[in-house]
């Protein structure tokens, strides 16, 4: 085998690098756009290859995805260990590909795009199936995807008031101090009223009941990825109308809609393009499974926003005064 050329050498994109240039201001309309490309079938992607791992509880996956018209062919490669105490529970590595050759060119940090990602899918779902002008908003967990959807949905609507609750009440005070929310001592008091729900947590058994929802709620589930896990007690899955990602993956992966058994009413993307109907006036519910061509144009979006920053600095300021 010939050794690799120095040309080929792989360039890595740090979690500092991603930070300094990924906003939801950029990232919404990005994952709007592949939403829309998964449900018309421009991008090509398989539902992800699951390893599971029984004695940690947690799983290794795959997820490759391509966008032809974006020049995009990347993978994501992620663990999940929901036990762990002293470290993340989710970890990433995102590897993009060159179009015309295959060559891998890019080796960039997946932490951020998967925690930014999710949110703003989620704020995509919920700008399609929430009530107009939401006030009250409850977030039912207080890890990293607690956080991120707290600031992906606070960047879009104009909430009165925030709720979060945890099973663990010191990391509900902690976040709800740190972004200027109020701490919910049971979850039935966080989503009493509220006009937007979030389930971003590692239950395996439902935390949401639904007697405890008023109609018309919109709930983004985020959590419960195993098709063995729930979130959502079953009565409310099948009493409200269900979006997802992807509707494959829903029926193969998440345990809140086979354990239910409820009915898929479409793809969120099937919303975004005009194909399917958003029915606001309902009580709707997006389960969210994370998808690879939400990660490949993420990291797609995070090497063009470094290329014209590089391009930035390199362009002295009085050219650009006066152009």
């Amino acid at each position: 085998m010939q050794p690799r050329d120095d040309n080929m050498a792989l360039n890595y994109i740090s979690f500092e690098d991603i930070q300094k240039v990924l906003n939801f201001k950029n990232l919404i309309p990005c994952m709007e756009s592949a939403l829309a490309k998964f449900s018309n079938k421009t991008a090509v992607q398989p539902v992800r290859a699951v390893a599971r791992i029984k004695d940690k509880n947690g799983f290794l996956a795959a997820m490759p995805a391509v966008s032809p018209e974006d020049g995009a062919i990347a993978t994501k490669v992620l663990t999940f260990f929901p036990e762990n105490k002293n470290c993340p529970t989710h970890h990433a590595i995102i590897i993009v590909f060159n179009p015309e050759t295959g060559i891998p060119e890019v080796l960039m940090d997946g932490d951020v795009i998967t925690t930014m990602r999710t949110a703003a899918v989620s704020a995509v779902a919920t700008k399609y199936l929430c009530t107009p002008h939401p006030r009250i908003l409850a977030i039912l967990g207080a890890g990293v995807q607690g956080e991120s959807h707290y600031h992906a949905l606070t960047s879009t609507f104009e909430f009165t008031q925030v709720r979060i609750w945890s099973r663990t009440t010191e990391n509900s005070r902690k976040l709800a101090e740190k972004v200027g929310a109020i701490t919910c001592q049971t979850a039935e008091e966080a989503v009493c009223d509220a006009d937007v729900i979030v389930t971003a947590t590692s239950a395996q058994t439902p935390i949401l009941k639904s007697n405890w929802v008023k109609p018309g709620v919109h709930i983004n589930a985020v959590g419960a990825c195993c098709p063995d896990w729930q979130e959502i007690e079953p009565e409310l899955m099948r009493s409200s109308v269900v979006y997802t990602d992807s509707r494959e993956a829903a029926l193969r992966e998440s345990g809140d809609v086979v354990i239910s058994q409820a009915a898929i009413f479409a793809e969120l993307g099937e919303v975004v393009i005009g194909q399917k109907e958003a029915q606001r006036t309902k009580t709707t519910i997006f389960k969210s499974l994370g998808m690879a061509i939400e990660d490949v144009l993420s990291a797609r979006l995070v090497c063009d926003l470094l290329a014209k920053a590089d391009d930035q600095v390199k362009v002295p300021v009085q050219d650009r005064t006066q152009s």
